[in-house]
């Protein structure tokens, strides 16, 4: 696997994402299961694993801090704070909550969970309207300053927020939604990050999969899974933008690669300092998206690829308008 370097912190040039195992996808899948699948990404090179609090809630930082215990030195662990959930209960309150108290109580609350000393990157899962970002930066800086914290990250942060936040503690990486399902971070905030040399993680390379060729406008989701509230996943904006996935699989066949691999290889072929964390549960996925890393794809791929979206227009919003109205994009 090849690394690369999200500000001065290394990771594998893919990662994985953790939030599926037991979120947002349907039932949470076998603990046993994704313990022994989280491990065998760490086989084939994965050093870069992502989780939050909010991901079960609780239930998936455990479940990450169970499978890395044995090899703990060898990997960044990367989670998440920002929510009102209670921490005995796990209920989740309305809003978010970015005080300075809240994010210490997080922080070492998930420590405990992670079965670590230390978190290697610690987000602000989305920008709090209520706390000035200059005090949740303050907040980080503190527990860098202990220990507790090695790097401080951001999610869904627009680009004054970003420049705001690293005056006070660098950010080492920021966290947002990009795809060739989703290009909007091309707009203002990848050059911030390069400008400010801040690192970028994509979430939900894959298009929450659609970008597989897997689904379709005929695809049924499970009742639990949150793409039945995704405006652009809604069968007739499935259907209408069934035209990318034609694209994607025609690069693919001539590279001789699958779908996902060509949507990997071309976010990693955007810029060094990236690291992807696609998510799966199943081992066979996991060892095909690890394969984008070895596709490569030449100037005049990227061209071609590059004027094929130009022309197309993605069906639907990326996420509900109440999740949007968290977000700085």
């Amino acid at each position: 696997m090849q690394m690369r370097n999200l500000g001065n912190l290394e990771v594998s040039a893919i990662g994985l994402g953790c939030m599926g195992m037991s979120a947002a996808y349907g039932p949470p899948a076998d603990e046993a299961e994704m313990v022994a699948l989280i491990r065998h990404a760490h086989d084939l090179g994965v050093t870069h694993f992502d989780t939050a609090e909010a991901y079960g809630p609780f239930a998936n930082e455990r479940l990450v801090g169970k499978a890395l215990a044995p090899i703990r030195d060898k990997v960044v662990i990367a989670t998440k704070f920002g929510f009102n959930i209670d921490p005995d209960t796990g209920e989740r309150g309305a809003g978010t909550n970015s005080q300075p108290a809240h994010i210490r109580r997080v922080a070492e609350d998930a420590l405990k969970r992670l079965k670590t000393d230390r978190i290697d990157l610690l987000y602000q899962h989305r920008v709090d309207p209520a706390v000035p970002i200059e005090d949740v930066a303050g907040a980080v800086k503190d527990l860098i300053a202990e220990g507790k914290v090695l790097h401080f990250g951001l999610s869904e942060a627009g680009v004054q927020t970003v420049r705001r936040a690293h005056a006070v503690q660098p950010v080492t990486a920021v966290q947002s939604e990009y795809s060739l399902f989703w290009r909007g971070p091309e707009v203002e905030l990848l050059p911030v990050l390069d400008e400010l040399g801040i690192g970028f993680v994509p979430f939900s390379p894959l298009g929450a999969g659609f970008l597989t060729g897997k689904i379709d406008e005929t695809t049924t989701f499970d009742a639990t899974d949150f793409r039945n509230l995704v405006p652009r996943l809604a069968p007739e904006a499935r259907k209408a933008n069934m035209a990318l996935v034609k694209l994607v699989k025609d690069v693919a066949a001539a590279k001789g690669a699958t779908p996902a691999q060509i949507a990997l290889a071309w976010l990693l072929a955007q810029r060094s300092g990236i690291s992807p964390i696609p998510g799966t549960t199943k081992r066979h996925r996991l060892e095909e998206n690890l394969g984008a890393a070895a596709v490569s794809l030449s100037a005049d791929d990227l061209r071609e690829i590059g004027t094929a979206l130009d022309g197309f227009e993605v069906q639907g919003a990326r996420l509900p308008e109440m999740v949007l109205k968290m977000s700085g994009l």
